[in-house]
């Protein structure tokens, strides 16, 4: 395989991994939102604004993810 190859390769990875990361982050944040709502229902309002500043980073992490991969598939510098 040349380099080209395994810099397709990883750019597939690192936006498969960041994906399948994010997914499963936002699942379990979800799921424990849900619990303390169900807990304590007054401060449903507060938690619902941390819930979705933590799901922002969570997806612009993974979104840096896809820029660095695009980074390396268009203006890839191992090509000589």
């Amino acid at each position: 395989m040349t380099n080209v190859a395994y810099v397709a390769l990883a750019c597939g990875l690192i936006i498969g991994f960041g994906a399948f990361g994010a997914c499963i982050g936002i699942a379990i944040m979800g799921s424990k939102y849900l619990e303390a709502s169900a807990r304590q229902p007054e401060l449903i309002n507060t938690l619902q604004t941390k819930m979705f500043l933590l799901a922002g980073l969570i997806d612009a992490a993974f979104l840096i993810g896809v820029g660095i991969a695009m980074m390396f598939a268009f203006a890839n510098p191992f090509v000589g």
